[in-house]
């Protein structure tokens, strides 16, 4: 099976069958798929016998149609998206200056059906920004505060269906760098990677376990503002469903 077919696999299991309906005009995310891969390959530079660097900060440009319907998926198709440019890069053998960042927004001037890539590398951790998140049954959520309360309580941050947990079952204390997971006295206490903890420092990936629910944790680069460019840059490349670069 193809990169690109695993890819399309993942969007299937993501999505269910009576949205997929929306993708029969315009923009698929096999498309945008194709276009990452594109970018990366025409993009990639020799510095070395070893290393051969390609960009780490992408920015999709789509009609606002077709943004829409992208938007629609969530953080699915941000998931498939990063996961296709890791595998691709590794199959190259290709090597990134920085974490990646993908980035889907709204381009007026282009015309629905197409897709434009916009690319550079962020060398330093300072040009990215870092967001903690949680995910909890497919749903993500920002960990806007320092400290979010999780717990099936309604005075919790995130309110969660589980009669197994406490009211304010457990805190997941995020610095913008850093993150930790405490127990608030909950009934049934709280495992970490299947481990009973009361407070510990949470690793990216990291899953917390309340009653029947998993909460998994993860660190996202936030894409830089990335400044404007002439549209004959050749930092540009341009995709028509169906055409070529």
């Amino acid at each position: 099976m193809g990169l690109l077919d695993s890819f399309e696999k993942g969007i299937e299991r993501a999505v269910n069958g009576a949205f997929a309906k929306t993708f029969r005009s315009g923009v698929q995310p096999v498309e945008i798929a194709s276009a990452l891969r594109s970018e990366l390959d025409a993009k990639a530079a020799v510095v070395s016998r070893d290393r051969i660097l390609v960009p780490n900060t992408l920015e999709v440009r789509l009609a606002a149609a077709d943004h829409e319907r992208m938007q629609a998926i969530g953080s699915a198709l941000d998931d498939e998206l990063r996961q296709l440019v890791e595998r691709h890069a590794k199959d190259q053998n290709y090597s990134f200056a920085g974490p990646i960042s993908i980035r889907l927004v709204t381009d007026e001037k282009l015309s629905t059906g197409t897709v434009r890539v916009n690319s550079r590398s962020a060398a330093t951790a300072e040009d990215v920004s870092w967001q903690g998140v949680v995910e909890i049954d497919g749903t993500r959520h920002p960990l806007t505060k320092s400290r979010t309360v999780i717990g099936r309580g309604s005075d919790a941050d995130i309110t969660i269906p589980d009669a197994g947990t406490s009211r304010r079952h457990v805190e997941i204390l995020w610095d913008g760098r850093r993150a930790m997971v405490r127990d608030l006295g909950s009934t049934n206490g709280t495992q970490l990677n299947g481990q009973k903890v009361s407070e510990a420092a949470l690793e990216p990936d990291g899953v917390v376990t309340i009653g029947r629910t998993r909460i998994t944790f993860r660190v996202v680069a936030q894409a830089p503002r990335i400044p404007s460019r002439p549209a004959d840059d050749d930092a540009t490349r341009m995709f028509d469903l169906g055409g070529s670069a």
